[in-house]
């Protein structure tokens, strides 16, 4: 079994197509059938999020912590209770690709670290702040970004590092250097696709948020 792990703070207006990607690549045909256990955390919200998150085959968590390590954390405990191999995190306010969980399992490694691709530039990136972001990013296999949006991790290197910390930002940064520690076989690939949105107004400080933020007031 395969679980998808998804953090929700007040999310009403992104989590629908989030949930419908990960559902559609829950059921790609080269999984074999394969169970996969769609998990969205929902976190201290006070909007939408959860009715609509039960109006979807998906299972949810709710919890007040208002802290993104400690959602990925729980929703990882719940996932490995229910016996999942494999743990893809992605966020709410991003779509995974059909093949995404297909590319992160082949590449035969511990862990996966993929990159993301901004859906939609707002008004807020012109030109040249659209320029520096390109520059700066990079889309491809051997590259060193971390994001929550795109990580995979096999339930026992997981296990090994640790788990999540229960931090308001860089869980994932420091969850990635838990497994280096433990020695765990990362790849570092753009194969599995994830789609994310260019929003400035992140849920957590220090992420790929803060990164577009300080791309668009450069200059």
């Amino acid at each position: 079994m395969i679980g998808i792990l998804i953090p929700a703070h007040n999310e009403e207006e992104l989590i629908e197509q989030c949930i419908r990607a990960a559902l559609r690549a829950a059921c790609h045909e080269r999984l074999g059938g394969e169970t996969v256990l769609v998990l969205v955390v929902l976190d201290s919200c006070t909007d939408r999020s959860s009715e609509i998150v039960d109006s979807y085959p998906v299972h949810s968590l709710a919890i007040e912590a208002r802290n993104v390590g400690q959602a990925r954390a729980a929703g990882a405990r719940f996932l490995l209770d229910q016996g999942v191999r494999w743990i893809s995190c992605s966020d709410a306010d991003s779509r995974v690709a059909k093949d995404w969980l297909v590319a992160q399992l082949d590449l035969g490694a511990d862990a996966v670290c993929g990159t993301v691709t901004v859906d939609q530039w707002t008004a807020a990136f012109d030109e040249s702040a659209q320029i520096r972001y390109h520059q700066r990013y990079q889309a491809r296999d051997g590259h060193r970004h971390i994001h929550g949006a795109n990580l995979g991790i096999s339930a026992d290197a997981y296990r090994r590092a640790g788990g999540f910390a229960p931090l308001a930002s860089d869980e994932d940064v420091q969850m990635v250097r838990q497994l280096e520690r433990c020695g765990a076989n990362i790849a570092w690939s753009q194969r599995p696709q994830v789609l994310t949105s260019a929003r400035l107004d992140s849920r957590a400080r220090g992420g790929f948020g803060d990164f577009l933020r300080e791309m668009a007031q450069l200059g």
